[in-house]
């Protein structure tokens, strides 16, 4: 069975990393260099090793949430970032966002986005956590370069990087600037979701559905059509977008044009046409946009230590990165059952037992319903298109 994090030495600098299990390079937050782990015989870590997949899973699991829950440098502060001014071809100052954003604009990059909320009746304890996990399942699994990776919550140093209204907008201006074809891009926010009427008459269900900034009681909510228009309708061709939202009401929060229902224990779905009455466009320039969400328009999103046993977290990031590991090459159609399943408690061959067994029993017994979503800019097999990011 795979063990717990150690301590391993930066190459270049010498500084004490915490290294997760099953991690074949580690990175240091002093100096930003990658060092790659060897085993006492020199071979590289892991190299040649035969694994049962569902240990290696589970080893995964607990070394991330073990490096999640002890707080670990790498997880820290990435208020070090340099600072730059982008300047366009005219000279003028081009750049819209503040100048200790990350600069280095890569085929891969992220803004991870945990409100908690804090000193306030409605604080909530997993949404750091999720950012933290989302962020070693980038870097560990898709390749995404740490220094291309936006995070905001509010332990964060820099002002400019707390999840406020402002900052949030203008993370989602740096996440698509100068998007191209060959460009992934991630958005993920984990906090409080609402709805308000919507007046214009596009919404199917009558109403709108929004993110709550940190200080959104002082400056507003974020709403959907304000989400589409900064993270959806920019993408151009053969650029694509994930967005991956927790929280409530979320089933629609990016006003995608299609959303996918699915047929519980069968392969048969349906494309739902959600294109306003109006006319108004959502889609893309030509990119490809598609949101998982934590539940649907209707349903409240849940924040909890049952699903990994010890660290709060939002069942929803939980249940993605779980049912990634243990799916390898999965579609976008497993992957949806799959992390409904896991939220369940059902059995879809991957065991779910012990807290995650005494988490469903709490969540059955308090009548709670909460089933992830899939929308996307257009319609697809979800059977057939492999998930990847």
């Amino acid at each position: 069975m795979v063990g717990r994090s150690k301590r391993e030495r930066c190459g270049r600098c010498g500084r004490h990393i915490l290294v997760p299990p099953l991690a074949s390079a580690a990175h240091c937050p002093a100096c930003h260099v990658m060092t790659i782990l060897h085993n006492p015989d020199g071979s590289t870590t892991h190299a040649g090793r035969q694994r049962d997949p569902i240990q290696h899973v589970r080893g995964w699991l607990r070394g991330m949430f073990s490096a999640v829950g002890s707080g670990f440098d790498s997880f820290g502060s990435s208020s070090g970032y340099r600072q730059w001014a982008y300047r366009d071809v005219g000279g003028t100052s081009a750049m819209n966002w503040p100048a200790s954003f990350p600069a280095n604009q890569t085929k891969k990059r992220a803004v991870l986005i945990g409100v908690s909320y804090e000193f306030r009746s409605y604080e909530l304890k997993g949404t750091v956590n999720d950012v933290n996990c989302m962020r070693y399942f980038l870097r560990e699994k898709f390749q995404f370069p740490d220094d291309s990776i936006l995070v905001l919550t509010e332990q964060e140093r820099d002002p400019k990087r707390i999840p406020t209204k402002e900052n949030i907008r203008a993370a989602m201006r740096w996440l698509v600037h100068g998007n191209e074809a060959g460009d992934s891009l991630v958005f993920h926010f984990s906090g409080h979701g609402s709805q308000k009427l919507d007046a214009s008459g596009d919404e199917l269900d009558g109403y709108a559905e929004t993110l709550c900034p940190v200080d959104y009681e002082e400056k507003g909510v974020i709403l959907d059509d304000e989400l589409n228009a900064a993270l959806v309708r920019p993408l151009l061709t053969g650029t694509k977008l994930h967005a991956f939202i927790d929280a409530c009401h979320s089933g629609t929060v990016l006003d995608l044009p299609y959303l996918c229902r699915t047929t519980r224990g069968t392969f048969c779905y349906q494309w739902e046409d959600h294109n306003p009455k109006s006319g108004e466009f959502k889609g893309t320039s030509g990119g490809l946009a598609i949101c998982i969400s934590g539940c649907d328009d209707s349903q409240s999103a849940l924040d909890t230590p049952a699903l990994s046993g010890s660290v709060i977290t939002g069942a929803m990031i939980y249940s993605l990165i779980y049912a990634v590991e243990t799916d390898p090459g999965t579609t976008y159609g497993r992957l949806l059952s799959n992390m409904r399943s896991i939220i369940r408690g059902a059995d879809t061959g991957v065991r779910l037992s012990g807290p995650i067994a005494s988490f469903m029993k709490h969540v059955l017994s308090f009548g709670f319903k909460q089933e992830p979503q899939l929308s996307a800019s257009e319609m697809f097999d979800i059977y057939r298109k492999p998930f990847l990011l």
